[in-house]
């Protein structure tokens, strides 16, 4: 059985990278929406950090910008790997923090 060609296995292995990165978008905006929402329905004034970094997904920008996305996504699967046990209470307090974190990563590499 011959071995795939070198240049067979680096697409496949790209179209892998790009549809992670496209659920973690996907994922992303979808949260981005929830996050503002909240904010609205409990009246409560949202950080600039946390709303910068939801404007970015929610307005598409990482599309525009396909290098933030691919540091975001680094910095989410390290994140999700410090997590402590998840509970119903923690949840919108722990995506502010973790758009915190896209917020100085955004600064950081100038795609603010």
């Amino acid at each position: 059985m011959r071995s795939r060609d070198p240049i067979v296995r680096y697409h496949e292995l790209v179209r892998h990278e790009q549809k992670a990165l496209q659920e973690f978008a996907a994922y992303e905006v979808e949260w981005a929406d929830n996050v503002l929402t909240w904010h609205r329905i409990h009246k409560l004034d949202i950080p600039d950090d946390v709303y910068r970094t939801a404007a970015f997904f929610r307005n598409r920008e990482f599309s525009r910008k396909p290098e933030a996305l691919w540091l975001l996504y680094a910095e989410c699967q390290k994140w999700y790997k410090e997590l402590p046990l998840i509970t119903g209470e923690m949840k919108f307090d722990l995506v502010a923090d973790r758009y915190k974190r896209y917020a100085r990563i955004l600064e950081k590499g100038g795609f603010d």
